[in-house]
């Protein structure tokens, strides 16, 4: 582990494995017993809290899992998870992407191994160490031969633990609040769209299909991801299209020849995209012209509208919390729908008003929801500032600075 800093007198730097053995033996269970079973989902990131767990339930586990016990410290060994570390408080099993440390008795404390896992001095040299195209992996090699812990003796550490265990209890009661504050402005934002639209669905309704001249979905290029340019024409997937916006996280790009194939699926500028099958089946939003030209795939429509509707009413009218309950959900039994076909589409009724109407329900929404964003947007940046506060105080408590 390359550039080791300077620790304070009467602490030093110690390799991992001369503090901690690596229980990384696989095994596959064939008894009924219930079992605690940890995966990377029921670890929080950066918190090590436990967000769930789940039992066997006496069924027959077949795949590989990692046997632990109560005070190792497991660890997210993936490259998106690294963050994710937990210590035990009771014995079970996990899954084979999860690393269980035992830490030496009287050598090495579990929380402080805990809290020292999730320093961005850690992390970042562990990014550094990735192997594996797949499924990209710290190795158990790396672990034992090159990573090294700032190490002071025993009741150092657990005072340390102390004191951030109370400081980071505190900022994260804060980070909780802010939470709320965003969730809040969202249900406000939900509860006045609802309210407007109530009214507005007492008025003419006609089907989608009668104001459309397009609604329909595109498709992924063959070879799927491989296929993707870094570069070149916008292929608009699911992942790109929320209801409060376009996002351009994980945007991905085809080429003119690509782009030929999906000619009949060509987004327009004032588009609305409507997410149709997976779990973000009904997110919607209008596409910014800056991401033309683009396509869609497969799990995307387009709903193109004629002059008698406004995009930005219909994207209002489809995100507020009913309407978006009557897409998700069918009629009979409640069960809640996987996609959203064509048929439904075509057929989904949505107010009909005069454009002058349609304007002023468009201002006033705009008007809240900018204010709605700028909370939140606060919020936002109140969390991040308190993250970052907790990874400023962790980073100083493994130089000795607390």
């Amino acid at each position: 582990m390359s550039e080791l800093y300077e620790l304070p007198e009467g602490w030093e730097w110690k390799k991992l494995v001369e503090t901690a053995t690596i229980a990384n033996k696989t095994v596959t269970i064939t008894d009924k017993k219930d079992y605690h079973c940890i995966g990377l989902e029921h670890i929080e990131s950066n918190t090590g809290k436990l967000i769930d767990f789940t039992l066997s339930n006496g069924e027959e586990i077949k795949s590989n899992k990692v046997i632990f016990e109560k005070g190792m410290v497991l660890y997210g060994k993936l490259r998106p998870y690294l963050n994710k570390v937990w210590t035990a408080e009771f014995d079970g099993i996990a899954t084979t992407e999860i690393l269980p440390f035992m830490p030496i008795e009287n050598v090495l404390n579990s929380d402080f191994l805990s809290h020292y896992l999730r320093t961005n001095y850690f992390i970042n040299n562990a990014m550094k160490n990735i192997s594996g195209a797949r499924m990209p992996r710290i190795t158990t090699k790396y672990l034992k031969n090159e990573v090294k812990i700032p190490l002071p003796p025993l009741q150092e550490q657990k005072r340390i633990v102390a004191k951030l265990d109370a400081l980071f209890e505190k900022i994260d009661q804060a980070i909780t609040l802010h939470q709320q504050n965003i969730d809040e402005a969202d249900a406000f934002m939900g509860s006045v769209l609802n309210e407007v639209f109530g009214e507005l669905d007492k008025i003419k309704l006609v089907p989608l299909k009668d104001i459309t001249s397009k609604i329909g979905s595109g498709s992924t290029p063959r070879g799927g991801q491989k296929s993707y340019k870094t570069e070149g024409i916008s292929l608009i997937r699911s992942m790109n299209v929320h209801d409060a916006g376009f996002r351009t996280k994980g945007l991905a790009f085809i080429d003119n020849e690509q782009a030929k194939k999906l000619n009949n699926v060509t987004v327009e500028e004032n588009d609305v995209l409507l997410n149709i099958t997976g779990a973000s089946v009904a997110r919607c939003c209008i596409v910014d012209k800056v991401y033309l030209p683009a396509r869609v795939n497969q799990h995307v429509s387009i709903i193109r509208l004629k002059e008698d509707m406004l995009p930005k009413f219909l994207h209002y009218y489809l995100i507020s919390p009913s309407v978006k309950a009557d897409l998700l959900f069918s009629s009979s039994g409640g069960a809640t729908r996987e996609a959203i076909t064509k048929s439904m589409l075509e057929s989904f009724e949505v107010p009909f008003i005069p454009l002058k109407t349609q304007q002023k329900t468009v201002t006033y929404l705009d008007k809240l929801s900018d204010k709605t964003e700028q909370v939140k947007a606060l919020q936002t940046q109140k969390m991040q500032s308190l993250k970052d506060l907790k990874a400023s105080i962790l980073d100083r408590a493994f130089r000795g600075e607390m």
